[in-house]
């Protein structure tokens, strides 16, 4: 049966996050009742990965199969029209042999997007600071981040993921044309449920002196939830891009 890959981009608010869940509507709940009605089967999406409540995604992949091929234009066109406005299917393509939307998946990358001064038209997505942090305290800090750890400190206490080791690339602030305007980058081959809300709360108490700069090499020691900061909010955080190793 022919796989399907799609590109999907979303505004998370008004989402209880990706995976389809009985208290609340999700994305994936969304694209497989759009799908289900063109293609006229039941659908099932599977996402690179889960976004919690209120996150957003401009680079969410996920994929299907169908019992005959389809004309992927018609297909993506038909189901943006169906879907609501804060999702659209912005590539819709077939999928080499074997692709998996999660399992394949190489690389993830997330944007959390912070501003210290307010502006209304990015209110859903970018997280106001006050008081303001270093930000190059937290970019000291946030070395430590990187290569192979267990994240359990950072990861929801009831997570149901037994494995908590992540590897990650890359993790620094990055200033923005705008002044006052940073986000923070963080690239691993996978991620928790929580954890880069928690990383960059735990960053923020460092940035605003409420913590020692070396501290996360003991929250992440401890392997404790309660020793890191609380999560930032929802709003901020993007998964901006998933790396495959089909891509090239």
């Amino acid at each position: 049966m022919p796989t399907y890959r799609l590109l999907i981009e979303y505004d998370g608010t008004d989402f209880h996050g990706w995976q389809v869940q009985p208290n609340g509507p999700t994305v994936q709940e969304a694209l497989e009742r759009a799908a289900t009605t063109v293609l006229r089967q039941p659908v099932s999406i599977i996402g690179s990965g889960r976004t919690d409540a209120g996150v957003h995604a401009r680079g969410q992949v996920a994929h299907f199969t169908t019992g005959t091929p389809v004309n992927v234009d018609r297909l993506r066109n038909a189901l943006n029209g169906l879907l609501p406005p804060s999702i659209a299917v912005l590539a819709l393509e077939e999928a080499p042999d074997g692709f998996h939307a999660r399992y394949s998946a190489r690389r993830r990358r997330y944007h959390y997007y912070t501003g210290l001064h307010p502006h209304p038209l990015e209110r859903a997505w970018r997280h106001v600071l006050r008081p303001a942090p270093d930000f190059e305290r937290m970019n000291r800090a946030a070395a430590a981040l990187r290569g192979t750890h267990d994240f359990s400190a950072f990861c929801r206490t009831r997570s149901e993921t037994e494995n908590r080791r992540c590897t990650v690339f890359e993790a620094h602030w990055v200033a923005e044309d705008r002044p006052g305007d940073w986000h923070f980058r963080i690239t691993a081959d996978r991620f928790l449920h929580g954890m880069v809300r928690a990383i960059v709360g735990t960053l923020l108490e460092i940035g605003r002196g409420k913590r020692p700069e070396d501290d996360l090499l003991r929250v992440l020691a401890s392997g404790d939830r309660r020793e890191a900061g609380p999560a930032a909010p929802a709003r901020g955080l993007v998964l901006e891009h998933v790396e495959y190793a089909c891509d090239g």
